[in-house]
């Protein structure tokens, strides 16, 4: 006997163990006293569900998240303060400041200059919501939508910011929100995976993404979000290499599960399913793929609606397009990255810039499925990481001067899938540095999320490593306030 085979044979794991192994009544007495619940009939978690049940009944079938990657800045766009222009230049009162938190790049500074927005502010819509002139096309769809002005968040720099909002944790490691869903509910289309993910830039300094925040962190690996690229390979490697035919690498592909299962029975990892999973999922996908991301069928009224931009793969415009062709063939949750906003300088030319981008396409998406009557069961989400401080960053000079990073307070909106249509939700000071009514932290906000989804967030788990793990880690509450 070989010493492979002996390390082989010797290569068993607990599952492996008790259901191979005979059990009698000392070993059934043994596995009492150490583990109580062991033959009890009870699960690890007492709140586990079944695949793809929720908790109570679902308002939403699925997400598209447009985030604003590098923080948009909410005094330009949604939270109007005529009170910055009376004290333009003044000093930030140290009573509203309260020895808050800077970041590195302001914490030198000997003075905080209040400065105003630089754009004009108009009301809108039934309730006379106030938005910035930057915003035409989402002022007209501002009845529609649930503008949140209270958000906060304890990260005060892009990486951890991010992490945060997408898993629910500022290190690195948990699944995102898209890998939690696709956990609880799966996709709806056998030929597409439940998590999509799709990215565009701005110009200039633009903070990375790390693929991390779309990673199914210690879920199964089936559950990643599938990074979907513009040009002639939508996803990498997933194509036959030349001189391999579709029949031959469907064969291939049998004969590699039927060896994994093997495995599978052996050794009992369900990472080898998840794997025999993604194999069969990347076979469906060589058709499915391309015909999402073929327009060839949209009519000319479709690239009208959301921008000359929209003809153009790769941009923000094209992205929101190919969310609904996603959405509409049974994509559970996409992910919209766009990435740029960073404004600690040049804060009205990039502002201008980014919102020209955004804003006509992000109206056009909430305009298109109300329109095919996808909104009721659709959630939007617009917005970014945190936002943008009420003071200068650096020198003022007109036209060219920039906003720190803020995480006490900034705006996001939400629309569709059993959000209130037409609200303002949450409220800040006078100077716009604080919140005084109605706060929504992100765990309150990623719990809100999994309600309209049919989830109770502290009972959405997974056991990894002895703990029980959830989006929200240990605190958040649902914004009743903004539910229809």
């Amino acid at each position: 006997m070989s010493n492979e085979f002996l390390r082989h044979s010797l290569n068993i794991n607990r599952r492996t163990f008790l259901s191979s192994a005979s059990i009698g009544i000392g070993s059934l007495a043994l596995g009492s006293l150490l583990v109580p619940d062991l033959f009890s009939g009870k699960s690890d978690d007492e709140e586990a569900l079944p695949f793809g049940v929720t908790h109570f009944a679902p308002k939403a079938k699925r997400v598209i998240y447009l985030f604003q990657s590098g923080a948009p800045s909410q005094l330009e766009l949604f939270d109007y303060k005529p009170l910055l222009h009376k004290m333009q230049g003044q000093e930030l009162p140290a009573s509203v400041r309260n020895g808050q938190r800077l970041t590195g790049m302001t914490a030198s500074q000997k003075s905080f200059p209040l400065i105003p927005s630089f754009t004009e502010f108009h009301q809108h819509g039934k309730n006379g919501t106030w938005l910035g002139e930057l915003l035409p096309f989402t002022s007209k769809i501002v009845d529609d939508i649930c503008i949140i002005r209270s958000m906060h968040t304890e990260a005060i720099n892009h990486d951890p910011a991010v992490s945060f909002f997408q898993t629910g944790n500022q290190q690195p490691g948990r699944p995102s929100m898209g890998s939690w869903l696709s956990y609880g509910l799966g996709s709806e289309n056998k030929n597409l995976p439940a998590f999509c993910v799709l990215l565009s830039r701005g110009k200039g300094d633009i903070q990375p993404l790390a693929s991390r925040n779309w990673g199914n962190g210690f879920l199964d690996s089936i559950h990643q979000g599938v990074h979907l690229q513009s040009g002639h390979d939508p996803v990498l490697y997933l194509q036959n290499p030349p001189g391999t035919d579709k029949e031959s690498r469907g064969k291939m592909l049998e004969h590699i599960a039927s060896l994994n299962r093997l495995q599978e029975e052996e050794f009992g990892d369900p990472e080898i399913s998840a794997r025999i999973a993604q194999y069969e999922m990347a076979y469906r996908m060589q058709t499915s793929v391309p015909d999402v991301m073929n327009f060839s069928d949209e009519p000319e009224s479709s690239f009208k609606l959301y921008g000359a931009d929209s003809l153009q793969p790769g941009t923000f415009a094209a992205n929101c397009l190919l969310a609904r062709r996603l959405s509409e063939r049974g994509v559970r949750f996409i992910q919209l990255y766009h990435m740029g906003w960073d404004a600690h300088s040049d804060l009205p030319e990039r502002t201008r810039f980014f919102t020209k981008n955004v804003d006509q396409a992000s109206a056009a998406l909430i305009q298109d499925l109300k329109n095919r009557g996808m909104l009721d069961e659709t959630l939007v989400i617009w917005g970014g990481e945190f936002g943008r401080t009420n003071y200068c960053q650096g020198t003022f000079t007109a036209g060219n001067y920039g906003r720190d990073h803020h995480p006490r307070c900034f705006s996001i909106w939400m629309a569709g899938g059993g959000v209130k249509p037409g609200i303002v939700y949450g409220e800040t000071d006078e100077l716009g540095y604080n919140i005084v009514k109605d706060p929504v932290h992100v765990h309150d906000f990623q719990a809100t999320v999994l309600n309209l989804f049919g989830y109770d967030h502290e009972k959405l788990i997974f056991k990894h490593q002895g703990r029980r793990y959830r989006l929200t880690d240990v605190s958040g509450h649902v914004i009743k306030g903004i539910l229809a």
